[in-house]
């Protein structure tokens, strides 16, 4: 029940461009690069980090963008849980609720992961 909490308050959050703008100018640009790029993803959609590092500019920057993301201030306004990695799999969540908030983000969204091996996994539809 706490992620169902947690996705509840998360998208009672109110941000506009404006003060993502302003407050975002405090942070390192390549941060700030990966987490414009997380804007342009569509609720029901997902990207990995892969391709989020490469649109933001540092093609071989997965992990760095994987880092940005890990301490992004700004979700669910910038919606970091619709970054994967790229085998499919969901990857982490360091937000409240960790990888089940994300999966419940994602799946309020049309996006459906299954259990493999100990790691969950998108389900292609």
């Amino acid at each position: 029940m706490y992620a169902d909490e947690v996705v509840s308050f998360l998208y009672n959050q109110v941000m506009d461009r404006k003060e993502y703008e302003i407050a975002s100018a405090e942070y390192p640009p390549f941060f700030k690069r990966v987490w414009d790029e997380c804007l342009k993803i569509p609720a029901g959609e997902t990207r990995s980090y892969g391709q989020i590092a490469t649109a933001a500019g540092s093609p071989h920057g997965a992990r760095a963008a994987a880092m940005a993301l890990k301490h992004n201030p700004f979700a669910p306004y910038v919606p970091c849980h619709r970054v994967i990695c790229s085998d499919g799999s969901a990857g982490g969540y360091s937000g409240p609720g960790g990888i089940e908030t994300k999966l419940k983000l994602l799946n309020s969204e049309g996006v459906f992961f299954r259990k493999r091996n100990g790691r969950f996994f998108k389900i292609d539809s």
